[in-house]
């Protein structure tokens, strides 16, 4: 790992162009992760079913479960289905 980064910083040093291509590689890979962090440990997710088998019928209708909804009104929802 540290070799790795000593190959990279000598890469670096030697063609300037290739840091804005770094910083951007870090950038989207330090994205993605926290954004898979974001959806395990959401509210749908079980972990363990011995505790909550399913931890989806815990949510009320109005939660937004997409990260971005541009049509849907979520506090508008009314429950369609029974209590289980």
């Amino acid at each position: 790992m540290i070799k790795m980064m000593r190959v990279l910083m000598h890469q670096a040093k030697k063609h300037p162009g290739l840091i804005p291509q770094f910083f951007f590689i870090v950038l989207g890979m330090g994205g993605a992760s926290l954004y898979l962090v974001r959806l395990a440990r959401g509210p749908h997710v079980c972990w363990n079913r011995k505790t909550n088998p399913e931890p989806w019928n815990n949510l009320s209708p109005t939660y937004q479960y997409k990260f971005v909804a541009i049509d849907t009104d979520y506090e508008s929802l009314k429950k369609e289905g029974p209590d289980f």
